[in-house]
Formats: C-alpha cells, structure tokens, sequence
C-alpha cells in the first residue's frame, strides 16, 4: 500500500476549518478583558502567558488581534504554526529544548520591529504541566515588559489523559471562560537563579489562583 505524504501546511489549513466552527458553538465569555485590551497596555508589548492544555479555545477568540506566539520546532510544532498564521498571529520558532536561546533573540526582535506582544505557553512543550519555565521571564525582563497571565476554564472538555499535558477539548455548545490576569512587572535584576525561581513560582500561584472559583 503506497502512502501518500500529507503536508504539515494541508493539516494545518484543515485544523484551522475545524477549529473555527468548532469554536462557533461554545458560549464564550471574558474576565476582566479591560487589562487586556488597555491601549497603554498593548503599547508595552506584553508577554502573554498560557497554560499548554488551555490553548484550543484562545487561539480563535485572539485570532487578528497582531500578537505573535513562540511554538516548538517539532512536526506538531509545524502543524501548529499553520493554524496558528490561518488566524493572524505572527510565530517564532523554537522552544526551551530546542532552540531556546535563539527563539528568545528572534521573539525580542519580533517585538520590537514590530511592536507586538508575545504569546508563551509556559509549561510547554513537554512539560511539567503546569510548571512556568523561565524563558517567558526572561524575554519580559528584557523586553521591559508586562506579563500577562491568562486562563480559559472550559465547562466541559474532553480531557487527554495519556499526553503530557492532559490537553483539553471542550466539547460543543460548552463555556468556555476566558480570565486575563493584572499586568505583572518583574523586580530588577532576575540574574540571580534563586530568584527567577521564586519569580517562576509566583506566576504559577497566579495563573492556579485565576478561575479558581468558576
């Protein structure tokens, strides 16, 4: 049987179909949107925190709104930025396994050619869930720059156990809460490894503490 190659650009295209009318039947509402979309605030080229496992309904509700995300470079990496470009958002390539460094550099350069924020899943892309690695911190400590955490608890979601993260799907017709944090700035200077740790922390405490109630 000869198989035929699929392209990550064709999955990707077809991804994005399907992700835009899955998203047409969630019910979707936002807290504390106001911090989000302060102009003053967007002027300083926030860096965007997210969980890895709550990204499938934030990518449609953001789609246009001129931010840029960092994604792996791994093949799902690629798929993802197809999707990811089908609804606006510039991407920079690269991950704290692989290409760390160099994807810092190219997202500080993105951010200031272009004057946009920056998108990190922060515990991706193999994990420890819920654990924020330091590579959003440091871009934000040089980029003099906010960070923004942001949660989006689903109602009901289909919930993959077997992945690293235990990505979620909500399932149709389902809410869908999206939560923006206060701006956070981070304490000069973060060189000091104990530090950023502590720092690291912090921000997890914040982004568990967002939605808890819902």
């Amino acid at each position: 049987m000869v198989r035929i190659p699929v392209s990550p650009r064709l999955i990707g295209a077809v991804l994005a179909f399907v992700v835009r009318l899955w998203h047409l039947t969630l019910r979707v509402e936002r807290i504390n949107t106001d911090v989000f979309t302060d102009p003053e605030l967007r002027a300083k080229r926030p860096v965007i925190m997210l969980w890895h496992d709550e990204i499938f309904p934030l990518i449609p509700a953001h789609a246009g709104e001129r931010m840029a995300c960092v994604v792996s470079q791994s093949k799902d990496g690629e798929i993802l930025t197809r999707v990811l470009e089908s609804f606006g958002f510039m991407t920079v390539r690269g991950s704290s396994s692989r290409g760390g460094m160099r994807a810092l550099i190219a997202a500080k350069r993105v951010m200031d050619e272009q004057g946009v924020g920056i998108i990190f899943t922060v515990d991706g892309p193999r994990g420890p869930r819920h654990k924020v690695k330091p590579g959003a911190l440091f871009l934000a400590r040089h980029a003099g720059s906010p960070i923004v955490p942001v949660r989006a608890v689903m109602s009901r979601a289909k919930v993959f156990h077997r992945a690293w993260d235990k990505f979620q799907l909500p399932w149709p017709f389902s809410r869908c809460t999206i939560i923006y944090g206060d701006p956070v700035f981070l304490p000069e200077p973060l060189d000091d490894p104990e530090e950023m740790r502590k720092q690291c922390e912090h921000l997890e405490q914040i982004m568990n503490s967002l939605g808890k109630n819902l």
